[in-house]
C-alpha cells in the first residue's frame, strides 16, 4: 500500500509539474500574450489527452451521433480560416504547439508558397467539456477563392455546421457571401465568427451591423476572436457543440457513405474520404459502389487525427478514409454513395459536377517530351479529379493535352506543379472560354479551341453564346456609378440597383 500511495504521488506531482511548464512555456511566448484563458485551456489540453497524443487506439464505440459535431470553416481570402483551424488543434491536444509549421492542414507546397488553401483537408478532434464524457469534432478547413467554391460545396455536405469566419477589419467580401449561401442552401447552422480583432484598424461593431444586415445573422451570435493571439477562442468549441446539432442517420440501418473526396497514395493506393450517413463499416467488409457497380474489401477504415489514423470501423455520422484498394482515383467518384456489398439502397443525392470555366492548351517545349508530359498529367490528375484532360493536335507546336480547369488560378496551380513536382517544361497556350455557336440548320456546336471551328461548313453561323455571369456586386453607394460605367464598357448589362446596407459603410 505505501508503494502504491508513493507512485499515486509521484504521477500527480509529475503531471503538476507538466502543467506548470506548459503554462510558463506558453507565457512567454509573445503571439499568445494577448490570452492568459487560451494558454490555460491550451496547456491543460497538453495534459488531459494522453491517449489522444500517444496516438493510441481509439474506442469510437463511444461516440454515439448525438455526441459528434461536423463543422467546416468558410471565409473570403486571407480571413484567418488556417490560422483558427490550428488554434483548434491545438486547444483540443490534436497537435502540439510549436509543431513547426503554420497553417497545418495546408500540406501542398503551392499552398505553403502562397499562402493559400487550395484542397479541403479533415481532422478529427476530441475535446472534453464540461461533460464527463468527450466530444467527437469533425472539423474541415474549406478553401476561400472563388476557384475553388467546388471544394467548399463538397465540404458543406459532410456539415452540420459551419463557422463563418470575417476579418475584423476588411469586413464582409466576395467569397464570404458565396460561401454563406452555399452553407444556407445546405441548411447548415452558421455560426459568425470576426476574427482578427486584434488588428489596430478592427471594427467588430460594423461587421456585425454588415452580417446582421446582408445574412440576417444577430450580433448576440457573433464570436468575437483573434487566432494570432488566442484572444476569445475559448468560447469557439463550447458554441460548436451547443449550437450544431448531431449528425443525423440510423445507427441501426444498412450502411450508406458519401464519397467526399479521394487521391493517390503509392503505397496504399486511392484514399477515400467519406462521411458514414447510416449504418457502420469495418475493416474487412465488402462494399460498393453505386455509380459503378464495382465490389471491394475495406483493407483499412479510420479518421485523420490528423493524419491518418486505424480505427478499424467508422460509425454513424463520423467523417473518416477507406483504403478498398482501387487503383485510379478515376473508380472513386466524388459524389458517389458506397454501401455495403448485396444490400440495396437509396444513392445519396450526391454533388453537382464541376463546371469547367478556362481552358487551355498544355504543350512540351520540346515534342520528344510528349510522354514525360503524358505520365505527369495522369499523376497530378489523380489528386485533382476537377481536371478536364484531352489531347490534341497544333500545327505549331505538335501533341499536346486541351485543360479545363475551375479558374485561372487553378490552372495557374495546376501548371505550378507540372513543373515543380515533376520537372516538366510546358508551354500553355492563352485561356480561353468555351464558345457556343448555331448554324442556320438549327444544329449548335461547342467549341472550346477556336481551332477546331469548321471553316468550310456549308452552313452558316446564325448566333453565337459565351458564358456570361449573373453576378451581385456589393459596393459603398458612391461608387456606383463608376461601377455601372465599368460594367457597360464590358458588354454587361444591369439588371436592377437596390440598397442592400443602409448606413453601413462597407
Amino acid at each position: 500500500m505505501g508503494s502504491l500511495h508513493r507512485a499515486s504521488k509521484t504521477l500527480k506531482s509529475l503531471r503538476h509539474q507538466l502543467l506548470l511548464q506548459a503554462t510558463q512555456q506558453f507565457d512567454s511566448s509573445s503571439r499568445l500574450s494577448g490570452s492568459s484563458d487560451y494558454r490555460l485551456l491550451l496547456a491543460r489540453a497538453l495534459c488531459s489527452h494522453p491517449r489522444q497524443n500517444a496516438k493510441e487506439a481509439v474506442d469510437l464505440t463511444q461516440y454515439p451521433p448525438e455526441r459528434i459535431r461536423n463543422f467546416s470553416i468558410i471565409a473570403h481570402v486571407d480571413h484567418g480560416k488556417s490560422t483558427l483551424a490550428d488554434r483548434l488543434l491545438e486547444l483540443t491536444g490534436t497537435i502540439k504547439r510549436g509543431h513547426g509549421q503554420p497553417q497545418y492542414l495546408d500540406k501542398l507546397q503551392v499552398e505553403r508558397e502562397r499562402g493559400i488553401t487550395v484542397k479541403a483537408q479533415t481532422a478529427t478532434m476530441f475535446h472534453n467539456s464540461n461533460e464527463p464524457q468527450p466530444f467527437l469534432l469533425n472539423l474541415i478547413d474549406t478553401p476561400g477563392h472563388v476557384d475553388f467554391s467546388y471544394e467548399v460545396s463538397r465540404s458543406l455536405a459532410a456539415c452540420q455546421g459551419a463557422l463563418l469566419v470575417v476579418d475584423a477589419a476588411q469586413g464582409v467580401q466576395a467569397q464570404t457571401v458565396a460561401n454563406f449561401y452555399l452553407a444556407f442552401e445546405s441548411n447548415l447552422t452558421i455560426i459568425p465568427v470576426i476574427n482578427k480583432i486584434d488588428q489596430p484598424t478592427a471594427d467588430p461593431d460594423r461587421i456585425k451591423d454588415q452580417l446582421k444586415s446582408m445574412f440576417d445573422l444577430e450580433p448576440s451570435d457573433c464570436l468575437l476572436t483573434s487566432a494570432k493571439t488566442g484572444q476569445g477562442l475559448e468560447h469557439v468549441l463550447p458554441a460548436v457543440i451547443e449550437r450544431i446539432p448531431p449528425p443525423p442517420g440510423e445507427g441501426s440501418g444498412l450502411l450508406r457513405m458519401l464519397l467526399l473526396d479521394s487521391y493517390y497514395d503509392e503505397y496504399k493506393g486511392v484514399i477515400c474520404h467519406v462521411a458514414v450517413v447510416d449504418g457502420m463499416l469495418r475493416k474487412g467488409d465488402k462494399i460498393s459502389a453505386a455509380a459503378t457497380g464495382q465490389t471491394y474489401d475495406v483493407l483499412d477504415v479510420g479518421f485523420m487525427h490528423p493524419e491518418l489514423t486505424q480505427t478499424g470501423v467508422l460509425l454513424t455520422g463520423q467523417v473518416g478514409y477507406v483504403v478498398t484498394g482501387m487503383r485510379s482515383t478515376k473508380e472513386a467518384r466524388i459524389g458517389d454513395t458506397l454501401f455495403h456489398a448485396k444490400t440495396i439502397v437509396k444513392p445519396l443525392p450526391g454533388f453537382k459536377a464541376a463546371r469547367h470555366m478556362v481552358f487551355s492548351g498544355l504543350f512540351p517545349a520540346d515534342g520528344s517530351d510528349f510522354e514525360a508530359l503524358n505520365h505527369a498529367i495522369e499523376r497530378l490528375t489523380c489528386n485533382d479529379a476537377s481536371v478536364s484532360v484531352t489531347k490534341e493536335s497544333s500545327t505549331a507546336l505538335g501533341l499536346g493535352f486541351r485543360c479545363g480547369f475551375l479558374g485561372l488560378l487553378h490552372m495557374d496551380v495546376f501548371i505550378s506543379d507540372l513543373n515543380k513536382e515533376y520537372g516538366t517544361h510546358i508551354i500553355s497556350t492563352v485561356p480561353t472560354v468555351p464558345y457556343i455557336f448555331e448554324y442556320s440548320d438549327g444544329s449548335k456546336v461547342e467549341v472550346q479551341n477556336p481551332a477546331a471551328l469548321p471553316s468550310n461548313s456549308k452552313q452558316r453561323v446564325t448566333a453565337s453564346w459565351e458564358p456570361t455571369v449573373l453576378a451581385t456586386i456589393i459596393i459603398p453607394s458612391e461608387y456606383v456609378g463608376p461601377v455601372i460605367t465599368l460594367c457597360s464598357e464590358e458588354e454587361g448589362s444591369s439588371w436592377s440597383t437596390h440598397s442592400l446596407i443602409a448606413n453601413v459603410p462597407l
